[in-house]
C-alpha cells in the first residue's frame, strides 16, 4: 500500500490508543460495574457512600407544610399551585435551624421569567396571563400590588 493510505491509518490508530490510554487512567475500575455486572448510567459502587454523605439542598413543599401549613393551603388553592415554595424562598438546606438561610426574592425579575408576555402560537405559555415589564408598574416590584402565594388576591403588603 501507498503511504497515502498508511499514514490515515497510523493517525487513526494512535488516537484509538490515545483514547484506550487514558480510559484506564482517568476512569476508576468500579465505574459502571453493579451487583449483576455491567450498568449502564453513571453508577459507581465505590462512591455510594460520598453520595449518601452529600446534604440535600431543596427538600419540597412538603418540607415547608410541617411548620407553614397556612401558607401551604394558600398556596394549593392558588395559580402557584405548581410552584415549590424554593423557587421564591431559596433552598431549604439548613431550615429551620438557620431561619437567615432563606431569602425572599421579591424581585420583578423573578415574576417576570413566567409572566413576561410570549406571544408564541401554540405554545402553552400564550395561555397564561402575561405582562409587558418595560410598561406594566415600572419600578415597582410584583409584590408592591399582588401576594405572591396567590396573585389573584390584589393589594396585599408584605
Amino acid at each position: 500500500m501507498k503511504s497515502h493510505v498508511w499514514r490515515p491509518l497510523v493517525v487513526v490508530l494512535v488516537v484509538i490508543a490515545l483514547v484506550l490510554v487514558a480510559r484506564k487512567l482517568l476512569v476508576p475500575a468500579d465505574f459502571g460495574v453493579g451487583a449483576r455486572g455491567y450498568m449502564y448510567g453513571w453508577h459507581r459502587a465505590g462512591n455510594e457512600q460520598q453520595w449518601k454523605e452529600v446534604a440535600v439542598k431543596y427538600k419540597t413543599a412538603q418540607h415547608c407544610m410541617q411548620c407553614h401549613r397556612d401558607k401551604y393551603d394558600e398556596m394549593k388553592e392558588s395559580p402557584h399551585r405548581n410552584i415549590n415554595c424554593e423557587n421564591c424562598h431559596g433552598p431549604a438546606l439548613n431550615h429551620p435551624d438557620d431561619p437567615h438561610t432563606l431569602t425572599i426574592d421579591r424581585s420583578r425579575e423573578l415574576c417576570a421569567r413566567c409572566h413576561t408576555r410570549l406571544p408564541y402560537p401554540g405554545s402553552n405559555r400564550g395561555v397564561m396571563k402575561g405582562i409587558d415589564p418595560k410598561t406594566h408598574n415600572v419600578g415597582l416590584d410584583c409584590v408592591t400590588c399582588h401576594w405572591p402565594h396567590d396573585p389573584r388576591k390584589e393589594g396585599h403588603k408584605i
